[in-house]
């Protein structure tokens, strides 16, 4: 695989998504999203954004929208296809993840981002 750059920036993190597109009693996995980031932290926070957006759509008449980590972990295990490739500099390749990484390094960014007195519990 060939090293992605875009806007003279180095890409670090391919974030591939395939979603199930529903057409009355047929799924269809036509609809398949390849996200560049520069950083695996803003790759996990693109994933969030992912299913917020998801949420959005539910219930656009909402004020808010507040979910758990197991409602997010089910939406990613829903995912017809979703994986990473980090880019190792050591090696000039692509590593890929799957969603089992990936929720891991999502569990982690969000304990981090709970803090201190959350992680406690």
């Amino acid at each position: 695989m060939k090293r992605i750059c875009c806007n003279q920036h180095e890409v670090t993190t391919v974030l591939n998504v395939a979603q199930n597109v529903h057409f009355e009693h047929l799924t269809r996995y036509e609809t398949r999203t390849y996200t560049d980031y520069e950083s695996i932290e803003e790759c996990l926070e693109g994933i969030c954004k992912i299913y917020e957006e998801h949420l959005r759509q539910l219930h656009p008449h909402s004020p808010s929208i507040t979910y758990d980590i197991s409602e997010l972990f089910k939406f990613v295990d829903d995912l017809h296809d979703l994986s990473c490739l980090v880019h190792q500099s050591s090696s000039s390749a692509y590593t890929p993840h799957n969603k089992e990484w990936l929720k891991e390094k999502i569990y982690g960014m969000l304990k981090q981002q709970a803090g201190p007195s959350q992680s406690k519990r």
